[in-house]
């Protein structure tokens, strides 16, 4: 990442996790509510595929995403395409980080826009002609080597700062899982989601009150 005097959200997330599209998309508008387009949205790897040991299941990742479209985020998950999901988001990440390294606002955009082909363009971003075209698309070079080992970085990064999983949410020493989801899962019913209006916004208000790098 780029020098910057920009505040900062820190979030480490995966691009294929849906409740991280969702938080992603309540912070940055929370931000916008709150009129500081100052704040940056840094958001670092968290790759569920190496936490878990194993990629994520595209049917359960359709429901999820199904549960949150139907309570709490009908304007999202337009179109997530089961058969065209990714094997791996390791490569994705790896070129979110590329884009971080030119500044924070290419980073940030590079971030959603991968979540937005993914969740609202059926896309799949582990294919590379996929990620070519975006990277072309969005001004920014390939990853190299160095931006995959970021990836795995970033990864024991955030087990060292007690991660608790996708999204994880930092700022100064703030840090909070998930703050703009209440969810509860019954063995036999689906998952129930609630949006936590009030965690969140205290959550952003507490950044947004944090004074900037020197």
């Amino acid at each position: 990442m780029s020098a910057t005097t920009m505040p900062v959200i820190e979030v480490f997330a995966d691009i294929w996790c849906p409740f991280a599209h969702v938080g992603l998309r309540a912070i940055e508008e929370q931000r916008a509510l709150a009129g500081h387009s100052d704040v940056a949205i840094w958001v670092r790897a968290w790759p569920l595929e190496l936490v878990n040991g194993v990629p994520l299941d595209p049917t359960v990742t359709w429901e999820h995403a199904e549960d949150l479209r139907d309570q709490v985020a009908p304007n999202l998950f337009s179109h997530l395409d089961v058969d065209r999901f990714p094997t791996s988001t390791l490569a994705a990440l790896a070129l979110a980080n590329r884009a971080y390294r030119t500044d924070l606002q290419v980073g940030e955009r590079v971030s959603f826009a991968l979540r937005d082909a993914l969740f609202e363009e059926g896309r799949d971003v582990s294919d590379p002609v996929t990620l070519e075209y975006l990277a072309h698309d969005l001004g920014v070079v390939m990853p190299d080597e160095s931006d995959r080992t970021a990836v795995v970085a970033d990864w024991h990064e955030g087990q060292q700062r007690g991660v608790l999983g996708s999204p994880h949410f930092f700022c100064g020493d703030i840090d909070v899982f998930c703050p703009s989801l209440d969810m509860t899962k019954d063995p036999v019913e689906r998952l129930s989601v609630v949006r936590d209006v009030s965690r969140l916004t205290e959550f952003v208000e507490r950044c947004l009150a944090l004074p900037g790098p020197a």
